[in-house]
């Protein structure tokens, strides 16, 4: 007997999948629990396997269920671009993309807006995440593509874009500080992430004491914090805001640089190509080694 999966069925175990949850991706869907539960049990019967497990309250992926996943979501990838080649799409064609929160105010929307002049129907899921995720994301394909921070060396994957050094930042109106006696007090984002390492790494082989003044997970709040003299913190030259200087003295250490690396999911359609070559030109247009 030939298999048919039933696409609509794949993609309410894509979305409960990305959405941590059956029931928020029932929700999301417009459909009843129990309608969920049913195409989720029409996959398994078409797949012939256990497609899922119950863990506590969860269903989680078996191994299977995981191979089905990046298959299905190639498979309503191209569902929908043909739909729309074909003039006959009934819902718009997505393509999902993740970058770090540097890159959402002048990156993002230079792309979106040149994309969309040759891609107006195309939905674009942006997911301005936590860095050290998006290249896991992309791999496991809840992300189409992704632009990310890598140490030099360490990642193989992806495309190298820039090497961007990293400086150390303050309020403007900080002089002569941090003082050599005292810890640095350091603004930074929440554990994992590659500048808080930098950061410390460089303190530690000068034995340099530090300190956590103000840890984040949002640059924003890193920059508003810096502004008002909380401390000191890591980043690139790209968009520092007003009112924050990079710090040529106080004795703080050299700091090391990081490689921006474009990172896409195998099989990648021709919509997610046309992307990718927008973001590639505008990465290279906007972002520099300063």
């Amino acid at each position: 007997m030939t298999t048919r999966f039933d696409v609509d069925a794949l993609r309410t175990m894509v979305a409960g999948i990305d959405l941590g949850s059956f029931a928020r991706a029932a929700v999301q869907l417009g459909r009843s629990q129990s309608a969920v539960s049913m195409q989720l049990k029409r996959l398994e019967e078409q797949a012939g396997q256990v497609l899922f497990e119950r863990q506590g309250r969860r269903l989680v992926l078996t191994e299977a269920g995981d191979t089905l996943l990046n298959y299905g979501r190639r498979i309503i990838a191209l569902h929908d671009e043909a739909a729309v080649a074909l003039g006959a799409s009934a819902s718009t064609v997505s393509i999902r993309i993740g970058l770090p929160q540097d890159f959402c105010e002048d990156i993002l929307p230079i792309a979106m807006a040149r994309f969309a002049r040759v891609r107006p129907d195309v939905h674009v899921d942006v997911r301005a995440g936590r860095n050290y995720a998006l290249e896991e994301e992309v791999r496991v394909g809840k992300l189409d593509m992704a632009i990310a921070f890598a140490e030099p060396g360490q990642s193989r994957a992806g495309t190298l874009l820039a090497t961007l050094p990293l400086y150390w930042y303050a309020s403007h109106r900080l002089r002569g500080w941090p003082d050599p006696g005292q810890p640095v007090p350091l603004v930074l984002f929440d554990h994992p992430c590659l500048f808080r390492q930098a950061a410390m790494r460089a303190l530690d082989g000068k034995q340099r004491a530090w300190r956590l003044a103000l840890t984040t997970p949002s640059l924003p709040g890193v920059w508003a914090a810096l502004r008002f003299g909380q401390g000191v913190s890591v980043r690139t030259a790209h968009r520092v805001p007003r009112g924050i200087q990079a710090l040529s003295a106080g004795g703080l250490p050299r700091l090391p640089a990081l490689e921006l690396r474009l990172f896409e999911r195998s099989h990648l359609t021709a919509v997610g190509a046309e992307f990718v070559d927008v973001l590639s030109s505008v990465v290279g247009q906007c972002v520099s080694a300063k």
